[in-house]
């Protein structure tokens, strides 16, 4: 007598779905919305007109991303992670503080050199959801802060960087980065980003007081932290 698999009754399986075309389609949707939100903005920008720049119908938006919303959230998202990828890629395998510092602010400046429409979003952001209490590149900023609170902090213990609480610098040093973005951005570009990096270093690193006009200041901000 030979026995028989017996199998229960119901669909056959159909084919796998294939997930690397899914996360394709869903990069190609985001990068095709963020160029879009950056021209039009939120308000403006017809999803239906973004479909059709796709060559997909509009429902296939709303599977990948159920709102406009959600959909501009998601591009917001997207880019400040490529920026994280970019800006950690740049120092990977580098040791030495300092030039680990160089390399990975001329890489966050070049990303936004070839992607200036991440600044845009970041505005309407701000304008369109003031119902976010922290807007998506300070999430992302406050979430990665760590490897960098470290390395001041041994830059500190080493006597390389004068005492003072590591969220000063963290803060000074981020509020000027990011506010160089807006800068440029609204002044309208006379050069690259990029090419900044070695001016804002220099006025960290340095200042702008020579050796003996240092010696000479009367007035110390924050008397405590002085050398």
């Amino acid at each position: 007598m030979s026995l028989a698999i017996s199998k229960s009754p119901g669909k056959s399986p159909g084919r796998p779905k294939d997930l690397s075309l899914t996360e394709r389609r869903r990069q190609e949707i985001l990068d095709a919305a963020a160029l879009a939100f950056a021209s039009d903005g939120y308000q403006n920008t017809d999803l239906q007109v973004l479909a059709d720049r796709l060559k997909v119908a509009k429902g296939t938006l709303y599977r990948y991303f159920p709102s406009k919303r959600e959909l501009f959230l998601a591009a917001v998202d997207r880019g400040v992670r490529l920026l994280h990828d970019q800006v950690e890629a740049s120092a990977k395998g580098v040791s030495e503080p300092l030039a680990r510092l160089e390399l990975a602010m001329t890489a966050y400046f070049k990303f936004f050199d070839d992607h200036p429409e991440l600044i845009e979003l970041f505005i309407q952001e701000r304008a369109e959801f003031r119902d976010r209490k922290t807007s998506t590149y300070f999430e992302h900023s406050d979430a990665n802060a760590g490897p960098w609170i470290e390395m001041f902090a041994g830059l500190i213990q080493d006597g390389a960087v004068r005492t003072m609480p590591v969220e000063r610098i963290m803060n000074a040093l981020g509020n000027l980065v990011y506010g160089t973005l807006f800068t440029t951005y609204f002044r309208g570009k006379s050069g690259s980003l990029e090419a900044q990096t070695r001016d804002l270093l220099d006025i960290v690193l340095f200042g702008i007081l020579s050796n003996t006009e240092r010696s000479k200041l009367q007035f110390a901000p924050d008397q405590e932290f002085a050398p």
